[in-house]
């Protein structure tokens, strides 16, 4: 971070801004199980090792993920720079190392500060990244971004699709569920589904939507089709980072048929939540459950939404006695008496 001036003012002396180094994976369409080839295809040097990084992190191999991406955090590659950025600073959060995320989100909005002054290239790509980080750690948006209509149309289709992702995202946390869903259905159908990593994460938000809809058929369609995109390549964070807000769609859904794969997900889970709550609750003063183990976070987070005890029973194939008994301990450990007073500690 020392050194993030000088790289500015090379900037604004007319360093060039290449997007191909800007979340490459993310922006390369490739058929599920092809990867490697995607990566390999990619020129040598930061193209290819932001590639890479990315597919640790995504495969949820965050210590691997931060390795290749951290030499880059120094880049003359503004690009490579701000991706190494987002890929650090979400590796280094289920590495329990919550003060060096932080620092590279604080190191983010900075560059997005003078970024504008520059290109509106630059200033389209550290919106991107800043929009992302904030997001899906529920953390206020940088006052300096730009409107969703100015930036849209400024990044490569790929990233184009993953920030409808985060705009969808947005909208669920403000409660907006059907509008939210409105726009990955139509991001989907506008050829989202070329780009495997945006459109796992396009999916899942539409899980999140549906359920909050109670419309669990359209939930488990939209998960379904996740998995089967995120199997052949192993992108399976994704799924341990949304857990908790999928409302029990991968104890209902993935848990029976892919027991191995469903442990993998839960020990993300774990993982992950840990340093999110760690950069989430301090900043934003939410006091969000870090107690509960899954299955009670699952069963609390369909009470807090008004699900009965019979409905979520059906839902995750468990007795009702089983439900009262998640739900008890979950109460107990919150400290709460009512379903009501459970919302202030659940993901919204």
């Amino acid at each position: 971070m020392s050194d993030m001036t000088s790289h500015d003012d090379a900037a604004a002396r007319g360093t060039p801004f290449a997007t191909k180094t800007l979340m490459p994976l993310m922006n390369t369409p490739f058929a599920p199980g092809t990867h490697l080839q995607a990566i390999e295809s990619m020129a040598p040097g930061a193209q290819r090792d932001i590639a890479q990084a990315e597919y640790f992190y995504f495969s949820g191999q965050p210590e691997q993920a931060l390795a290749t991406a951290a030499p880059y955090l120094s880049s003359q590659d503004i690009a490579a720079r701000l991706s190494a950025c987002l890929i650090c600073a979400y590796a280094n959060l289920p590495l329990g190392q919550a003060h060096e995320a932080k620092a590279l989100l604080d190191q983010m909005n900075a560059i997005l500060t003078k970024a504008g002054e520059h290109s509106p290239q630059l200033g389209a790509a550290s919106a991107f990244v800043s929009a992302a980080a904030a997001v899906l750690l529920h953390l206020p948006l940088p006052q300096e971004l730009p409107d969703t209509d100015a930036l849209l149309p400024l990044l490569p289709r790929g990233l184009r699709t993953f920030a409808l992702y985060v705009q969808a995202h947005l909208l669920y946390l403000k409660g907006e569920y059907a509008i939210s869903a409105g726009i990955v259905e139509a991001t989907l159908l506008m050829g989202a589904t070329d780009y495997p990593i945006p459109t796992i994460y396009l999916r899942l938000v539409a899980v999140m939507d549906y359920m909050s809809l109670k419309d669990v058929e359209k939930a488990r369609e939209h998960l379904l089709a996740a998995w089967e995109l995120a199997r052949p390549d192993d992108l399976i964070e994704a799924f341990g980072e949304h857990h908790g807000l999928l409302g029990g769609m991968l104890e209902s859904v993935i848990k029976p048929e892919w027991p191995d794969d469903f442990r993998r997900i839960i020990d993300i889970t774990y993982r992950f939540s840990a340093g999110w709550r760690r950069v989430h609750n301090p900043v934003t003063g939410d006091e969000v459950a870090d107690d509960l183990t899954t299955t009670e976070f699952a069963t609390a987070m369909l009470a807090a939404r008004g699900w009965t005890n019979q409905e979520i029973a059906d839902h995750l194939d468990v007795s009702i006695n089983t439900v009262k008994r998640h739900l008890a301990h979950a109460m107990d450990k919150l400290g709460v008496t009512s379903r009501k007073e459970l919302q202030r500690y659940m993901l919204r």
